[in-house]
């Protein structure tokens, strides 16, 4: 009776089918990092072959010493007996030599290493930073400031502890393992082969330590990067935090991820644990097998006593190396995790790409041209399904429509922060995918809700719009949006430091200064998203004469629920779904019977 065929199931083949995918992708992983490790090295090549030439000779000089007691104890020491001290004298001069050589090119080595390890790290911290204002609006939407603040800190000091102790010593290691095997072989092949049997264990122990902490290490750096995205949203959302009263919450949540964070520590250590004694035990043995076979052999007078203890200082000398490699590997595991985060940060592309042959347009006009424009995000719901819009040079434009019409999208498309998916967005008639970006930021410039100000000078920060403003220019700003009265009231008036985030002023205060940020980069399109959210009523009577100062002979896109902002327009467009639904000036939408004259009446109800 012949046994019925096994039968898979779908689901082993589809789990092999994703192992198959993971080990592909953890092999593109680890190759995209030894190529961003070798790219960084590459500059390098002299001081690295220097650096080489240096451990060459310090090992060399290491490894001298057993073969030298060797000699001392066989040759000179019955040449002394027989009253001839030279011998001994030369060998002692040679086992100081061989020392005093050592000692200088290792630490030589060790400085030519360390210049080229901080060169590596200036390099990738630049490559990090300038790679996060490179990347579009996009990838900052859908990758947390706590992850990159995490690339920036902990990944690359863990980058930072590899170069500076790690490579050093592993460098350094390899090489006083491969000169001891091979000054014990040349000097007893057998005590060679007791040592080469004895790697063999030390080597399967090796490959399955590497096989658990690369798990382990990823593991951790995944937990740790949690953990510090966790505490910088919760510092970033304080405000909310202790206005919902969810300190405990955040808190049981927080410590939630620091046990996880420590629980991956406790698996390292474990393994290591495990590693370090295993090699030490090796270690033991090999001497022990060593000491018997070459005494054994020391009696039968086949090995020189000399030869014997030279052999013990080799195998000795042989496993401290291992050890080294076993703690250099700790760092190179943690760093490695750390380099393919990196990399992997490193190897994304901003959708939004500059053209390659740039249209030049050094003075724009203003004029606005939405094409059949077709829009989502991602593989999202279309917020855009077919918008077709011209808005005039010098017209200002007002957006009005409930939460997820496409106001925003629209700001967006404009400024370029996102490319259509479909059809095209003009200025000027040229598709702003063909602009260089500084032509584009020059022309169109954006204010949004959250008025943003850097730590620094409120000049500083107002000249943000035009660098090289004159104290005149950015006051003539200031006053154009009613932001000079407060500032002057401050300490040191202009040269008074907000602090990080604008702590010194008020929310509306903030805004004000953005105003005034955009009001002095003179734009040809003013894109207001939202801009006038946070002032108060006086506050916001006192900006209307800035706008509509600003805002006379420029384009505008006025995104706003405040239809006191919207007034101020020549025309208003209600947006629903992504369509048009109104278009007129705001008189001739008020007279009428359409969503329009509806908010208008319930904001005037409102007022009253």
């Amino acid at each position: 009776m012949t046994a019925a065929p096994e039968t898979r199931r779908p689901t082993d083949a589809a789990s092999d089918d994703e192992t198959r995918l993971d080990k592909a992708t953890s092999r593109a992983v680890r190759s995209r990092s030894l190529s961003l490790l070798g790219n960084l090295l590459r500059p390098h090549g002299k001081g690295l072959t220097w650096s080489g030439a240096l451990v060459v000779a310090s090992t060399a000089g290491q490894v001298a010493g057993p073969w030298l007691v060797a000699l001392a104890i066989d040759d000179a020491l019955p040449a002394l007996r027989d009253g001839n001290p030279g011998m001994l004298v030369a060998i002692g001069a040679g086992y100081l030599v061989a020392a005093v050589v050592a000692g200088l090119t290792i630490g030589a080595y060790r400085r030519s290493a360390a210049r080229i390890a901080q060169a590596v790290m200036l390099e990738l911290r630049r490559r990090v930073f300038r790679q996060t204002q490179r990347l579009s609006l996009e990838f900052h939407e859908s990758y947390t400031s706590g992850r990159i603040i995490s690339r920036q800190t902990s990944d690359l000091e863990a980058l930072r502890e590899l170069l500076d102790g790690g490579l050093t010593g592993v460098v350094s290691s390899l090489l006083v393992m491969a000169f001891t095997f091979v000054g014990l072989t040349l000097l007893d092949w057998r005590s060679g082969l007791v040592l080469a049997a004895a790697f063999v264990p030390a080597w399967f122990l090796t490959r399955w330590f590497q096989a658990r902490s690369r798990v382990y290490y990823r593991e951790q750096r995944t937990a740790s990067a949690r953990l510090i995205v966790k505490f910088v949203e919760t510092m970033t959302g304080m405000r909310a935090v202790q206005a919902f009263r969810r300190e405990s919450t955040t808190e049981a949540a927080y410590e939630a991820l620091g046990d996880e964070y420590r629980e991956a520590n406790l698996r390292i250590f474990g393994v290591n644990g495990r590693y370090q004694p295993g090699l030490v035990l090796i270690g033991n043995m090999t001497v022990v097998a060593a000491l018997a076979v070459g005494g054994w052999r020391v009696l039968g007078g086949s090995m020189e006593v000399g030869v014997l203890v030279a052999a013990l200082l080799y195998v000795k000398r042989f496993f401290f190396p291992i050890q080294q490699l076993g703690m250099f590997y700790n760092a190179f595991q943690s760093a490695a995790a750390a380099l393919e985060k990196v990399s992997g940060l490193l190897a994304e592309e901003p959708t939004v790409v500059e053209p390659k042959q740039p249209v030049p347009l050094p003075a724009a006009r203003g004029g606005l041209g939405l094409d059949h424009v077709r829009f989502q995000y991602g593989d999202g719901p279309v917020v855009l399904p077919d918008l077709d819009l011209t808005i005039p040079a010098g017209q200002t434009l007002a957006l009005v429509g409930t939460t997820g019409a496409g106001k925003s999208t629209i700001a967006k498309l404009v400024t370029r922060f996102y490319d259509p998916t479909e059809g095209a967005v003009r200025l000027d008639g040229v598709d702003v995918r063909d602009l260089a970006s500084r032509d584009l930021r020059r022309a169109v410039v954006m204010v949004t809700q959250e008025a943003y100000l850097f730590s620094g000078t409120v000049r500083e920060n107002i000249a943000l719009g035009r660098p090289g403003a004159t104290q005149d220019q950015v006051e003539a700003a200031a006053r154009a949006v009613g932001a000079h009265e407060f500032v002057m009231a401050m300490p040191e008036g202009y040269d008074t430091d907000v602090n990080k985030r604008g702590g010194r002023v008020s929310a509306g205060q903030r805004q004000l200064l953005s105003f005034a940020r955009a009001f002095l980069a003179d734009p040809a399109v003013l894109v207001l998203d939202e801009a006038t959210s946070s002032l108060d009523m006086p506050g916001e009577r006192l900006v209307q004469h800035g706008l509509q100062t600003l805002l006379a002979d420029r384009t505008a896109i006025i995104i706003a629920h405040r239809l006191s902002t919207v007034a101020i327009a020549d025309r208003v467009l209600v947006l629903e779904h992504g369509r048009i639904v109104e278009d007129g000036t705001p008189a001739e939408l008020i007279a009428g019977e359409g969503r329009y004259a509806a908010l208008h009446a319930a904001w005037r109800d409102s007022l009253v």
